[in-house]
């Protein structure tokens, strides 16, 4: 059994380094800790930000509360060595409700907020739920080929190169059973005071994959929208869930074509 004195979360650094951008805080998907994954996701951010990834380690059991509190931590620590008065953040599926955590506790910390196939819609679904709570019984040799089988589920991989496809399966490998079982019950309990996220004034994008098989990520922007008084709805007519890995798609031409980037 793993230990519960975890690995602390940190940031990493997949570009090169430019403090005079805006820092740009990336918060990827539950199994999404793959460095090489987290690079060719934010490939092409480093011409207007400087990038930071926040990694969970495989073995961190922590609370909702608890890696908030870590990645606010982090944040201020990167404005100390280099104040900036514009700040973003961008989370990615189970990330997103990272986000939105954060959010919640601290509103004005973050200037603009990219929300990408948000998971908070989990709980939500039925069938998820229950398969979250069958997941402890699921036997160790189906845990270890369910990432391969899950991939479809993931990505629409006609559009994704093999390079971008090795570094996905990678990641969703890397996390132990106990970590994957641990996370999915944060999804299925996840929960956010929808008046506190309502009162936040900041531009908020919500990006959402019409071809998503793993949740109902174009209804859940919708939702969102109608929570955040300042947002802004970007669909992906052909993109699955892990839409970032397509060849397709490009985060830094979204945020333009969005005019979400400020110069």
């Amino acid at each position: 059994m793993l230990s519960k004195v975890c690995n602390r979360p940190y940031f990493f650094a997949p570009h090169t380094s430019n403090p005079s951008y805006p820092l740009f805080v990336f918060i990827p998907g539950m199994d999404e800790t793959g460095k090489e994954l987290m690079s060719i996701q934010t490939v092409g951010l480093e011409a207007a930000f400087d990038v930071r990834c926040f990694v969970i380690p495989p073995d961190n059991l922590t609370s909702w509360d608890q890696m908030t509190e870590e990645l606010v931590s982090l944040t201020q620590i990167e404005l100390e060595k280099v104040p900036q008065s514009l700040v973003y953040l961008c989370a990615e599926s189970f990330g997103s409700c990272l986000a939105l955590k954060v959010l919640e506790k601290f509103p004005q910390l973050f200037t603009k907020v990219i929300l990408i196939n948000s998971a908070s819609s989990f709980h939500r679904v039925s069938l998820l739920n229950l398969g979250s709570l069958l997941f402890p019984y699921t036997p160790q040799f189906f845990y270890k080929i369910s990432s391969f089988l899950s991939l479809p589920f993931l990505a629409n991989l006609s559009r994704v190169s093999s390079t971008a496809s090795l570094a996905l399966l990678k990641s969703t490998r890397s996390a132990p059973k106990e970590t994957a079982n641990q996370r999915l019950s944060l999804m299925r309990e996840f929960n956010i005071d929808e008046n506190k996220l309502s009162q936040i004034t900041q531009p908020v994008l919500l990006i959402a994959s019409r071809d998503d098989r793993l949740l109902p990520s174009e209804a859940e922007a919708q939702r969102l929208s109608n929570i955040f008084p300042n947002s802004q709805i970007i669909t992906l007519p052909n993109s699955g869930h892990a839409c970032l890995v397509q060849n397709d798609v490009n985060l830094y031409e979204i945020l333009l074509s969005a005019n979400f980037i400020i110069a």
